[in-house]
């Protein structure tokens, strides 16, 4: 049965026009009326839904059952994530959303070759917060990992308060790097990765002072998207 992320908040007994991009969802997957999907807004849980009217523009359903059913890791583990260049980035949101993740960072480091700001890093933003959404309807998950506005590392570091709300890793080849079994234990996690080139001296240096751990995922050199998600499959599937 389709699922489909509906931006607007829903409730049982309720006969809604879907916004605009759930609308056109439906239309590409040629739905017709009787048909059954299941609409969910973020909030927790999904609801059964049945298509009433298709227009040229418009889709109205009539919203039934709502079934409370969670699907979210027991784990909360937030990417802070020097941005790979290309599609690797969008690769590396779908798949850390399939996988759990509670929220995503992007940032602007000393190595990135993906620079963004201004209006751009705002269209990003959109972009890689759509595709969450649409990883979020493939997999079954019912509330929306949160993707940040971009911002370059510093800023996002000083942001940071002294009392950390999660345990603050940082993936670093460092000669006190802990193995990341040894840090399993806690209920929330920020893991923080550079880019192609990972982090420079100077910005691993700044990390470690808010309180950023240096820990390794093993011997091997690992691609930074696929590090990311490494360190997250750890923490989330322990």
């Amino acid at each position: 049965m389709p699922r489909i992320h509906c931006a607007e908040p829903l409730a049982s007994g309720q006969s809604l026009a879907l916004p605009a991009g759930a609308a056109r969802h439906v239309q590409v997957l040629r739905l017709q009326p009787g048909d059954a999907l299941t609409l969910f807004d973020g909030r927790g849980g999904e609801y059964a839904a049945t298509v009433q009217r298709m227009g040229r523009s418009d889709v109205h359903v009539q919203i039934g059952a709502h079934d409370p059913v969670e699907r979210e890791a027991a784990v909360a583990v937030h990417l802070a994530i020097g941005m790979p260049a290309n599609e690797r980035m969008d690769w590396l949101v779908e798949k850390a959303v399939e996988m759990g993740v509670a929220s995503i960072q992007p940032l602007v480091t000393a190595h990135g070759v993906l620079r963004l700001a201004g209006e751009r890093a705002q269209k990003k933003q959109a972009h890689w917060q759509a595709v969450a959404v649409a990883a979020c309807e493939q997999c079954g998950r019912n509330r929306v990992p949160e993707l940040h506005p971009v911002q370059p590392l510093a800023g996002w570091l000083e942001s940071l308060g002294a009392e950390a709300a999660s345990q603050r890793l940082l993936l670093a080849f460092a000669p006190d790097a802990q193995g990341l079994a040894q840090r399993r234990q806690g209920a929330a996690f920020t893991v923080l990765g550079g880019p192609e080139g990972g982090l420079n001296a100077q910005e691993e240096a700044a990390a470690r002072a808010r309180g950023f751990v240096p820990v390794t995922l093993g011997p091997r050199v690992l691609r930074a998207e696929t590090a990311q998600l490494v360190a997250l499959a750890s923490l989330t599937l322990a």
